[in-house]
């Protein structure tokens, strides 16, 4: 599959699963990233620059409460609405 054919959501689940260093993620979109370990605020950090370098979409760290950022689904969602 060539990188235009890859969706915001797969490439954002990428990400996550890298930071994370979980696979687990993709079976949990709905569970609290940070309730569960997987993700700390440094993680969290490191998964937005990600998310600029790969995607272009700049979110900043106070610009988002952690509770509309805190699974794989509404993470997604927050790019999504971003991605121009």
């Amino acid at each position: 599959m060539a990188d235009g054919d890859v969706t915001v959501r797969e490439r954002v689940l990428d990400l996550l699963v890298d930071v994370c260093g979980d696979d687990a993620v993709r079976d949990h979109l709905d569970d609290d990233l940070f309730e569960l370990g997987l993700l700390d605020s440094m993680g969290a950090i490191e998964l937005l620059v990600g998310i600029e370098d790969e995607l272009g979409v700049s979110i900043a760290p106070t610009a988002v409460p952690r509770e509309q950022m805190n699974t794989p689904n509404k993470i997604v969602a927050q790019v999504e609405k971003r991605v121009a």
